[in-house]
């Protein structure tokens, strides 16, 4: 609004908040948050510090799947770590006639996501659950499953820019280890809920897709494929299961 009515001199209440926007940017406090939206895949999403900011590179992983799979066909989709929600809806506005299971363990995530479902439209389409797949499998089988998991180690985090280690959701970024064990965990539950010739996708981060490959294999899931990002580094990889 402020931009379209440039000539317009503000008032004491927009001064103010403009200034408060000022003093949490220079405090190095992403732009996302201050302004509690953000576009993804062409969509708009609500952001706060409960979830991860989505990320353009993101969109690679969801654009993979959507061109992928046929567009009218009925698949069952679990999504594991939903954050925001930018994956599963995403998903569900492009597959129409996909059901998806969206899962996380942090309960403020899930609210934002089903909030963020809602907004768009798509919340009959995405059943949010509360889960661990640390500890607990799922009773359902499944065509897709996909994930951008925690995958930056514990020895990266602490050179991560204040905006993303101090802001972010740390446990949404870094799994405290060797930045794969997220991959192991998922590729090992995976082998028992996707259905033979399902398929797993997965967001990596730079230079891990032959560690990811080779956790994939173990898992009985093979014709590999990879995916570069817009600066060419692999960013998706995704199996079929045998």
């Amino acid at each position: 609004d402020l931009y379209l009515s440039y000539d317009r001199p503000l008032n004491e209440d927009e001064v103010k908040l403009y200034r408060e926007f000022i003093r949490r940017r220079i405090k190095s406090e992403p732009l996302q948050y201050i302004i509690g939206k953000v576009e993804f895949y062409g969509i708009e999403f609500n952001v706060n510090p409960s979830v991860l900011i989505p990320r353009q590179e993101t969109e690679i992983l969801v654009e993979t799947i959507i061109n992928s799979v046929n567009k009218d066909g009925s698949l069952k989709i679990l999504d594991v770590g939903v954050g925001s929600g930018n994956i599963s809806i995403s998903l569900a506005k492009h597959l129409p006639y996909s059901k998806i299971t969206a899962t996380d363990i942090s309960e403020q995530a899930l609210e934002t996501a089903k909030a963020n479902a809602e907004m768009n439209n798509v919340l009959e389409k995405i059943n949010f659950i509360k889960h661990d797949i640390l500890s607990h499998n799922l009773n359902d089988e499944f065509d897709i499953v996909v994930s951008n998991p925690p995958y930056i180690s514990r020895e990266e985090f602490p050179q991560l820019k204040d905006e993303l280690k101090v802001y972010e959701p740390q446990n949404a970024l870094t799994d405290f280890s060797d930045g794969l064990n997220y991959y192991r965990i998922i590729s090992s539950k995976a082998k028992e809920f996707v259905k033979s010739k399902g398929k797993i996708f997965f967001e990596v981060g730079q230079g891990q897709v032959e560690d990811v490959k080779r956790i994939l294999a173990e898992n009985n899931f093979n014709e590999i494929s990879i995916v570069k990002d817009y600066l060419k580094i692999d960013r998706v990889i995704s199996g079929v299961k045998n």
